[in-house]
């Protein structure tokens, strides 16, 4: 290769090593979870297909909320980071992005995100992308160090993503929309304790007090997680929610759900890392399969 040919290979090869930190930092799995939740609240919002142009540009809206709370939650957790092993090699950790650039890098978007829903889905929208943001980022993250009760407060950031889709397709406050809320909130718990478990070393040498970090037995941990996913059963049998999903709808979360209560119960009774991991992979089918009979039963 020629001497020019390596010349014009670095720039790109740096370009490409810099683009690959900025999705790192911008963490596409829980971006992924957002986008779904925003989808689904758009489509019952609308009781069917909402505009294409909206439902576009509101998708590319809370992509870059979502990008903005979690580069400002690894620039607030840049230090925590370097003590446990899965977040050691995080692109701040590891020094492969300046601190100062992702600071400016997540207010950027995150500002860009709250205009553009302002202007597209209206102030509803918009203030529900704010509040998402602000207690992800300036309440639930300062309080992982201070209290386990984070768990409860993150728990609310991560159900308001489908409010924004609700109110951006002129979707009014109601018993549905509290009821899917409920629903989306309880269900994290049980999701939650699994992964805190799961990396509860990690959180401890970081001082993070997720719950089995500061329980070693998980006897809370499983007691939380039961107690939330037996709600969770109740909520999702609501007669507001049949309303929605119909009789397909409510055979399938009740099958989801009780599911969903074996698993954190089996958790409870004996707490090891392959009862976490089913756990936490019975979280992961139960949500999709609820949200996707919810929509089916919209879009039919």
């Amino acid at each position: 290769m020629s001497a020019s040919a390596v010349e014009c290979a670095r720039p790109r090869s740096v370009a490409l090593a810099r683009l690959r930190d900025y999705t790192e930092l911008s963490r596409p799995k829980i971006a992924a979870f957002s986008l779904m939740t925003v989808a689904v609240g758009a489509v019952l919002g609308a009781w069917g297909m909402p505009s294409p142009a909206v439902f576009l540009h509101v998708m590319l809206a809370t992509t870059l909320l979502a990008v903005s709370a979690s580069s400002l939650n690894q620039y607030l957790e840049r230090h925590r980071d370097l003590r446990m092993r899965r977040t050691l090699s995080r692109p701040l950790p590891a020094g492969r992005l300046r601190s100062e650039e992702v600071l400016v890098f997540g207010l950027l978007t995150g500002l860009s995100a709250c205009l553009w829903l302002l202007a597209i889905a209206g102030w509803v929208a918009s203030l529900c992308g704010l509040a998402t943001w602000t207690i992800y980022v300036a309440i639930y993250t300062p309080l992982k160090s201070r209290t386990t009760a984070n768990t409860a407060i993150g728990a609310v950031a991560g159900a308001l993503p489908l409010a924004i889709g609700w109110f951006a397709v002129g979707g009014t406050w109601n018993i549905q929309l509290a009821a899917l809320l409920v629903l989306l909130y309880l269900w994290q718990f049980p999701h939650f304790m699994a992964i805190a478990w799961l990396y509860r070393y990690d959180y401890a040498a970081a001082g993070l007090r997720m719950l089995p970090a500061v329980d070693a037995t998980g006897e809370r941990a499983g007691w939380q997680a039961l107690l939330a996913s037996v709600a969770l059963l109740a909520v999702s049998a609501a007669p507001c929610l049949w309303i929605l999903g119909g009789p397909m709808y409510l055979l399938g979360a009740m099958i989801a759900g009780l599911a969903y209560v074996v698993a954190s119960a089996r958790f409870l009774v004996r707490r090891d890392d392959g009862r976490a991991r089913q756990l936490l992979r019975v979280s992961l089918v139960y949500l999709p399969s609820v949200f996707a009979l919810l929509v089916l039963a919209q879009l039919w």
